[in-house]
Protein backbone atom coordinates (compact mmCIF):
# COMPACT_ATOMS: atom_id res chain seq x y z
CA UNK A 1 0.00 0.00 0.00
CA UNK A 2 1.74 3.45 -1.21
CA UNK A 3 1.73 6.29 0.94
CA UNK A 4 -0.36 8.75 -0.98
CA UNK A 5 -3.35 10.36 -0.16
CA UNK A 6 -6.50 9.03 -2.20
CA UNK A 7 -7.95 12.41 -2.42
CA UNK A 8 -5.22 14.70 -2.86
CA UNK A 9 -2.67 12.72 -4.77
CA UNK A 10 -0.48 13.98 -1.59
CA UNK A 11 2.67 12.22 -1.19
CA UNK A 12 5.95 11.52 0.29
CA UNK A 13 8.37 14.03 -0.15
CA UNK A 14 12.79 13.98 0.10
CA UNK A 15 14.93 16.05 1.98
CA UNK A 16 17.89 15.84 4.29
CA UNK A 17 18.58 15.96 7.88
CA UNK A 18 21.06 18.66 8.37
CA UNK A 19 23.39 18.29 12.26
CA UNK A 20 24.70 20.22 14.18
CA UNK A 21 28.30 19.58 12.33
CA UNK A 22 26.45 20.55 8.84
CA UNK A 23 26.25 16.50 7.81
CA UNK A 24 23.34 16.56 5.85
CA UNK A 25 21.52 12.86 5.60
CA UNK A 26 18.49 11.79 3.21
CA UNK A 27 15.81 11.49 4.49
CA UNK A 28 11.45 10.76 3.59
CA UNK A 29 8.84 13.40 5.11
CA UNK A 30 5.56 11.01 5.06
CA UNK A 31 2.38 12.43 5.06
CA UNK A 32 0.22 12.12 7.67
CA UNK A 33 -2.68 9.52 6.27
CA UNK A 34 -5.29 8.47 7.97
CA UNK A 35 -8.02 5.92 7.48
CA UNK A 36 -11.28 7.58 7.42
CA UNK A 37 -15.27 6.52 6.43
CA UNK A 38 -16.19 9.36 4.86
CA UNK A 39 -20.21 9.02 4.12
CA UNK A 40 -21.25 10.07 0.42
CA UNK A 41 -24.45 12.30 0.66
CA UNK A 42 -26.17 11.40 -2.97
CA UNK A 43 -25.31 7.32 -3.04
CA UNK A 44 -26.23 7.30 0.39
CA UNK A 45 -23.46 4.99 1.82
CA UNK A 46 -20.18 5.01 3.92
CA UNK A 47 -16.91 5.33 1.53
CA UNK A 48 -13.52 4.16 3.44
CA UNK A 49 -10.42 5.97 1.93
CA UNK A 50 -7.03 6.33 2.69
CA UNK A 51 -6.52 10.39 3.36
CA UNK A 52 -4.23 12.96 4.74
CA UNK A 53 -5.12 15.21 7.35
CA UNK A 54 -4.84 18.23 4.44
CA UNK A 55 -7.11 16.51 2.34
CA UNK A 56 -9.83 15.66 4.94
CA UNK A 57 -9.35 19.46 5.93
CA UNK A 58 -10.00 20.34 2.50
CA UNK A 59 -13.48 17.82 2.40
CA UNK A 60 -15.01 19.57 5.29
CA UNK A 61 -14.01 22.55 3.98
CA UNK A 62 -15.84 22.63 0.77
CA UNK A 63 -19.14 20.86 2.13
CA UNK A 64 -18.94 16.83 2.05
CA UNK A 65 -17.02 13.90 -0.19
CA UNK A 66 -19.56 14.45 -2.80
CA UNK A 67 -18.86 18.32 -3.41
CA UNK A 68 -14.92 17.45 -3.42
CA UNK A 69 -15.16 14.90 -5.64
CA UNK A 70 -17.14 16.86 -8.48
CA UNK A 71 -14.95 19.93 -8.26
CA UNK A 72 -11.36 17.77 -8.07
CA UNK A 73 -9.86 17.53 -11.21
CA UNK A 74 -9.14 13.32 -12.20
CA UNK A 75 -5.71 13.52 -12.44
CA UNK A 76 -5.38 14.24 -8.53
CA UNK A 77 -7.43 11.38 -7.32
CA UNK A 78 -6.65 7.42 -7.26
CA UNK A 79 -8.21 5.16 -8.84
CA UNK A 80 -10.89 4.19 -6.40
CA UNK A 81 -11.63 8.06 -6.00
CA UNK A 82 -11.97 8.02 -9.61
CA UNK A 83 -14.53 5.32 -10.25
CA UNK A 84 -16.53 7.07 -6.84
CA UNK A 85 -16.75 10.22 -8.45
CA UNK A 86 -18.45 8.84 -11.54
CA UNK A 87 -20.93 6.83 -9.17
CA UNK A 88 -21.82 10.52 -8.12
CA UNK A 89 -21.95 12.51 -11.27
CA UNK A 90 -23.87 9.70 -12.98
CA UNK A 91 -26.16 9.55 -9.49
CA UNK A 92 -26.45 13.59 -9.57
CA UNK A 93 -27.44 13.12 -13.13
CA UNK A 94 -30.57 11.34 -12.81
CA UNK A 95 -31.45 13.54 -10.09
CA UNK A 96 -31.47 16.36 -12.27
CA UNK A 97 -33.05 14.81 -15.07
CA UNK A 98 -36.43 13.18 -12.90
Amino acid sequence: MSRICELTGKGRMVGNNVSHANNKTKRTFLPNLQNVTLLSDSLDRPVRLRVSAHGLRSVEHNGGLDNWLVKTSNEKLSLRARRLKRDIVKKLGQAQAA
